[in-house]
């Protein structure tokens, strides 16, 4: 049995290169519009952590995926409508052109949900 990966690096060193190539881009994307967050593993899959898990990410044998909490993607309905996924992740083809600006607000709009329960909860313990 494959041991789990405990780090990105070691999650992506494990595809195949064109699945490890994509999934880099989608790492940098992921960085660029949350510049202050974790690199984790979580559930097995790369992650993002800010004020709770921003982004998970994977690799599948016919898509990678974004998975976020479903109150972010209803969030999103109207920029995911079309989106192939689950209640909790978007899936994108490989041999389609990254959706990097879709990506940005998936991750941006998780970010914005997670530090404003952040700031709620921090509020609500000093009350």
């Amino acid at each position: 049995m494959p041991t789990k990966p405990t780090t990105i690096d070691s999650y992506l060193a494990a595809l195949p290169p064109p699945q490890r190539e994509i999934l880099e881009k989608l790492r940098q994307i992921i960085r660029k519009a949350a510049p202050e967050a974790e690199e984790v593993v979580s559930y097995a899959m790369p992650a993002f952590k800010q004020a709770g898990i921003v982004v998970w990410f994977a690799a599948a044998k016919n898509h990678y995926a974004v998975y976020v909490y479903p109150r972010v993607k209803e969030s999103l309905a109207k920029e995911l409508e079309g989106s192939d996924g689950t209640k909790s992740a978007v899936h994108f083809s490989y041999d389609k052109r990254m959706p990097v600006r879709l990506i940005e607000s998936i991750v941006k709009e998780s970010l914005k949900q997670n530090l404003a329960r952040a700031k709620k909860t921090n509020v609500s313990k000093t009350r």
